[in-house]
């Protein structure tokens, strides 16, 4: 699993301060077709005009009439709280009966109580169509919107759920912890439906050099890139691994594909492996694990096997399933358990995890097996760094800086080394010094994107100055025009700059190139919180725009 450098997923958002971040709920609202009800609202509206000539006598009336609604609201909260929840619907549909059509608040309370007994009866088209009602007649009734959020999720209405639990986070003034996590609950559901949608439609796109570059380099003990093949060998496979070594990319899976099929290939295994390598890229995870599972199941050399169980337990934690992901690596360990791609990618998804005492103790073993792997040795510095600063050991952090400062020098040509580092120095704001390792590993890896990427957030935390954040990510994306992290990061800063159409086109353009769902995910919420956001500026008159 190779790290490419970049802040992690959700935490982006906050870190730039987005409005309405992940951790707040996404707005996420919508023109809402004509309700059948409104004809009802209008005509009850209707009914409380008072005649100027009789308005004494219906004064009298109507106090009289909203005293007995009244009485029947209390008598059916009694029934509710006592579990009679038929008894209590019967006093509410009473009470909507008697209560005067002057008195839409109260009459709103009616129908919202009436919708709580359905609830408890686990009715959600009755729950929504007395919450609807009542919100007509109270258009910011909180209770109403959050029953409602809670019937449409039930139902599988995910649009309506959080469109409603975001109203009420708004008209909370985001102070409610439980609709805060509500909303960020519904949302990530509505992310993972969008996401499993568009993959379904994806189109795969090879990712470019450099990523593939960086993918490969996160092996020491990468079993295809250490064969060395005699220039006359020929087939499927040879000329696989000579498009692998001109970085000849695109034509890979094909090659890999003509030596499965050829009777006499002797490099199928091989083969299957790297041609699933390509598939992972690719983000065709259901060919990536047939491929895998090829290999595992076969009497393949034993790196080839353990390669193969690394990258299928590092699918598994893409797709969300740890207990396998776990078990792959248990196997491999078992198979070669001194091999430290291992211990390594292990440790990553521990870290992903946040189970630190593993992420440190599995890097100790990587570098302990390869010290000289500066990625393993890098990561290790980073997985202490998270340990450290999660349990608050001052001392620790001093080692932890005095350890990077130590890998820098023994690995002065890693990038990486400079990216971690540097980060670590955002999170303690030293941007001077974090910037200066920003420009120290552009001087060593030129051609990476995520280099500038980074830099622009540096400049983001130091001073917001977005005119040269904008500027360095447009230079990433000039490098290289499938950085999905550079479009993803541009769109967030033109939704903190006001410009939300830009920014939907920038996280459009994120979507098309991620490869895992995870990322979809994640994507498709910052998509949705967009478009929400430019619909609330429309509807209400907001200005997002930062002069």
């Amino acid at each position: 699993m190779a790290s490419s450098g970049s802040i992690p997923k959700w935490q982006l958002a906050i870190l730039l301060g987005a409005p309405l971040a992940i951790g707040l709920g996404y707005l996420y609202l919508r023109n809402r077709l004509e309700d059948p009800e409104k004809k009802k609202v209008s005509e009850l509206k209707a009914k409380t005009t008072i005649s100027l000539d009789n308005e004494e006598n219906n004064t009298k009336v109507s106090e009289s009439a909203i005293d007995r609604a009244m009485k029947l609201k209390g008598a059916g909260n009694r029934a509710f709280h006592a579990g009679e929840y038929e008894k209590a619907k019967a006093l509410y549909n009473e009470a909507i009966e008697a209560c005067p059509p002057d008195r839409p608040i109260d009459l709103a309370t009616f129908y919202q109580n009436r919708s709580a007994c359905y609830e408890k009866r686990e009715m959600w088209e009755q729950v929504k169509e007395d919450c609807t009602f009542a919100l007509k007649l109270n258009e910011k009734y909180v209770k109403a919107f959050l029953r409602r959020s809670r019937a449409a999720e039930k139902s599988g209405d995910l649009v309506m759920a959080l469109e409603d639990v975001t109203y009420a986070c708004i008209l909370e003034s985001f102070q409610d912890q439980s609709s805060l996590m509500n909303a960020d609950r519904i949302l990530k559901a509505l992310g993972r439906q969008h996401a499993r949608e568009a993959l379904a439609k994806r189109v795969p796109i090879m990712p470019s050099k450099h990523f593939i570059k960086t993918y490969f380099s996160a092996f020491s003990e990468d079993p295809i890139t250490k064969i060395i093949l005699d220039d006359k060998i020929t087939g499927g496979f040879a000329k696989a691994k000579r498009a692998l070594d001109t970085e000849d990319y695109e034509s890979i899976v094909d090659a890999c594909t003509e030596e499965l099929n050829d009777p006499n290939g002797k490099y199928k295994n091989q083969a299957l492996l790297l041609r699933a390598t390509f598939y992972l890229l690719l983000g065709m995870h259901e060919e990536a694990q047939s491929d895998l599972a090829r290999v595992i199941e076969s009497d393949a050399p034993t790196k080839v096997k353990v390669n193969a169980l690394i990258k299928r337990a590092s699918l598994s934690t893409q797709l969300e399933n740890t207990e396998c992901c776990l078990k792959d690596f248990a196997q491999a360990a078992q198979l070669d358990p001194n091999n430290s791609d291992i211990y390594h990618h292990r440790g990553q998804v521990y870290l992903l995890l946040e189970r630190m005492d593993e992420a440190t103790a599995d890097f100790a073993k990587a570098v302990e097996l390869n010290p000289d792997f500066s990625i393993a040795y890098i990561q290790k510095c980073y997985a202490d760094y998270r340990h450290a600063q999660i349990n608050k050991n001052v001392g620790a952090l001093s080692q932890v800086r005095a350890d990077f400062e130590r890998a820098l020098e023994r690995f002065p040509r890693c990038a990486e080394a400079y990216i971690l580092y540097a980060q670590v120095l955002s999170d303690l704001q030293e941007w001077g010094r974090a910037e200066a390792l920003f420009d120290a590993a552009l001087a060593v890896d030129a051609n990476n994107p995520t280099l500038y990427v980074h830099k622009s957030l540096v400049q983001l935390q130091k001073n917001t100055d977005f005119d040269k954040a904008v500027k360095l990510i447009n230079k990433a994306i000039e490098i290289d025009d499938k950085c999905e992290f550079a479009y993803e990061t541009l769109g967030t800063i033109e939704v903190q700059r006001g410009n939300l159409r830009r920014s939907l086109e920038l996280f459009e353009k994120a979507i098309s190139l991620a490869k895992t769902e995870l990322d979809m995910i994640h994507l498709f919420s910052l998509k949705d919180a967009t478009a929400a956001q430019l619909k609330v500026s429309e509807r209400w008159g907001l200005d997002w725009t930062v002069s």
